[in-house]
């Protein structure tokens, strides 16, 4: 299904602690903090009073920090000294409980009524931990490392029919490992080379996401993780405001490429729902022999008051494949190039103690695959294109309570639009469909459930061996994994913080499809040109999500702190849910409850 390979997470965060940033006493850049963000910038230095004069020192000036508008109770690095070396280590430990309504899906061809016609899935309990450890000597060289050990779903109910997922919850497995970086940076008198294993991230996240941001609902998982050479510098000089970078990546793992087995001891859609036929050509016998390989060029202008970036990626990605005939081989390949523009701008609002915010990121994508090809285009020898965009931006008001360190944003208001391409003709050549990355949340019910586990169920019937001997190319990329794809949306949210420590959150989601709402493995296998649930695939409403939820954050100790909380969601289907007969998808419910601690 060949508009799938267009979620290209194009690993590239560029300028994440770059070389020659400012000195670490200066003000930071309103550019989201990452894993190995400096420490918390001084605040403004106070008015001095002369020797003997007892007047009050003036207050420091108000500042924007990111932070007043989305706290994630990260504890910060230290400083670094010019003399000594130093070891940090820094992390958290997280559980979710999750419950949500069991959700209605396609059943498989041929299963008995009522078997095999929901998710099977209604409450769990996930947990994680992540550690990062920090060796710096002086101020020039680190060395970091971060692994997520163990992570997985402890307790509750399984999935059904969802294999095609790479997180599918099939079992309970709450032992997984993820590696996620080491690498060492060096700082140099005219910038800064990073290499070894990274995480990537640029501008708000839709494309590269490192899977460590916080969001106002839901949680990250997983990330664009690349092995990466980079080289980042201030050509005009350490304190001026243009940055530039150029990075070398073999990426390792994302969204569409994995270096390594995804499912290494795990059931494939192929064994779930036939047994190990060794006559079927499983797709997921080639997963983890991806060869992507990245060319990276950014330019970032950040000032206190707007950051604004401009990167180009160019990704060349291979794998080995088979025909139907076990001996013959083959090569499929995908050749893109990315252009992405993103920025942040803040302001103070004049004789208030408040701030203008905003926030975008645009991105498009064009290029050619063999991946994803319809009989037509093979027997043509011809190649799919791929021609997909997408885009968020949002504006917003925070308040501001307290003074200097002790500040917050005790209000805040805000109003999201974001857009991606869709396809609405799986077979005539073109990708066109646009796939956020699957850690920019919006909501937690629509994208991030109901349509995850819908298009998980779609891939994983395409390759029923009772359906197909061969599964179309492509297909593992149709699941979502709860990413926003081919969808327009809406997303007003509130906070507001009666005390520094604590959130009382809202949130509107209201959703449609940017083009027709068709099922490739419909259109495929059956040529029936319909949407996930069997209806018309004309109707393009999404539905209309309500999200509350509660978070605090209570400091334990120094460099301890614990969180807690619990959130949310209602989702009221729109037409595009409908079944064949019209009978429309109920409401779906999803509560999470959350126990974390950060160190």
């Amino acid at each position: 299904m060949r508009h799938y390979a267009l979620l290209l997470p194009v690993a590239t965060t560029l300028l994440t602690g770059l070389a020659t940033a400012k000195p670490d006493d200066a003000p930071p850049a309103p550019a989201a903090p990452t894993a190995t963000a400096a420490p918390s910038a001084k605040a403004a230095p106070e008015i001095a009073a002369g020797p003997g004069d007892d007047r009050e020192k003036a207050p420091a000036p108000l500042a924007f920090a990111e932070r007043l508008v989305l706290e994630p109770g990260r504890i910060q690095l230290t400083q670094a000294t010019p003399t000594s070396m130093s070891f940090e280590l820094h992390g958290e430990a997280q559980l979710r409980f999750r419950a949500a309504t069991d959700l209605r899906l396609e059943p498989r061809i041929g299963a008995a009524p009522g078997t095999g016609a929901t998710l099977g899935q209604s409450f769990y309990l996930y947990e994680w931990l992540r550690v990062r450890p920090v060796f710096r000597y002086k101020k020039d060289l680190e060395i970091v490392a971060e692994v997520d050990v163990p992570r997985g779903i402890a307790l509750g109910d399984t999935t059904t029919h969802v294999s095609a997922a790479k997180d599918d919850y099939a079992e309970l497995a709450f032992y997984g490992v993820e590696p996620r970086q080491l690498y060492l940076q060096y700082r140099l008198p005219f910038g800064l080379v990073r290499a070894g294993q990274q995480a990537a991230h640029w501008g708000s996240g839709i494309l590269a996401n490192d899977g460590d941001h916080a969001t106002q609902f839901g949680d990250y998982r997983r990330g664009s993780l690349v092995e990466r050479l980079l080289f980042a510098t201030r050509p005009l000089g350490e304190d001026t405001p243009l940055v530039l970078a150029v990075a070398g990546d073999l990426v390792f793992k994302d969204a569409r490429a994995s270096l390594v087995g995804e499912i290494p001891d795990g059931v494939t859609p192929a064994e779930e729902l036939g047994g190990a036929d060794g006559a079927f050509n499983d797709p997921a016998e080639l997963h983890g022999r991806d060869r992507a390989m990245q060319l990276v060029a950014a330019a970032r202008w950040e000032t206190k008051q707007a950051t604004v970036g401009l990167y180009g990626v160019y990704r060349n990605q291979e794998r080995d494949a088979r025909s139907l005939e076990r001996l013959t081989d083959f090569t499929e390949e995908l050749e893109v190039g990315v252009i992405d523009f993103a920025g942040k701008v803040n302001a103070k609002l004049p004789g208030a103690a408040a701030f203008f915010f905003a926030e975008w990121e645009l991105a498009y994508i064009t290029g050619r695959t063999t991946y994803l090809r319809n009989v037509e285009l093979l027997q043509r020898g011809e190649e799919e294109a791929i021609r997909a965009w997408g885009g968020s931006a949002k504006v917003g008001v925070v308040r501001v309570s307290g003074e200097g360190p002790r500040a917050f944003g005790d209000l805040v208001l805000a109003f999201e639009y974001g857009h991606a391409s869709g396809d609405a003709d799986p077979y005539d050549g073109v990708s066109r469909r646009f796939t956020f990355d699957q850690n920019y949340n919006v909501g937690l019910v629509l994208f991030d459930h109901v349509l995850a586990w819908k298009t998980a169920r779609s891939a994983t019937l395409a390759q029923d061996p009772e359906i197909t001997f061969r599964p179309a190319p492509g297909i593992e990329f149709l699941p979502s994994e709860g990413a926003i794809f081919g969808a327009s949306y809406v997303n007003p949210t509130v906070v507001v913080r009666p005390r520094r420590w604590l959130d009382l959150k809202g949130g509107v989601v209201v959703a449609q499809t940017t083009a027709d709402f068709v099922d490739p493995f419909r259109a495929g296998a059956f040529g029936n040109y319909a949407s996930y649930d069997g209806g018309d695939e004309t109707a393009h409403d999404l539905g209309i999500e309500l999200d509350l939820g509660a978070d605090a954050r209570i400091p334990l100790a120094p460099g301890l702190l614990m969180q807690t909380g619990v959130e949310g969601g209602v989702l009221f289907p729109g037409g595009a849910f409908d079944a064949a007969d019209g009978t429309g998808l109920g409401t779906q419910y999803l509560v999470n409850a959350k126990l974390g601690a950060q160190f």
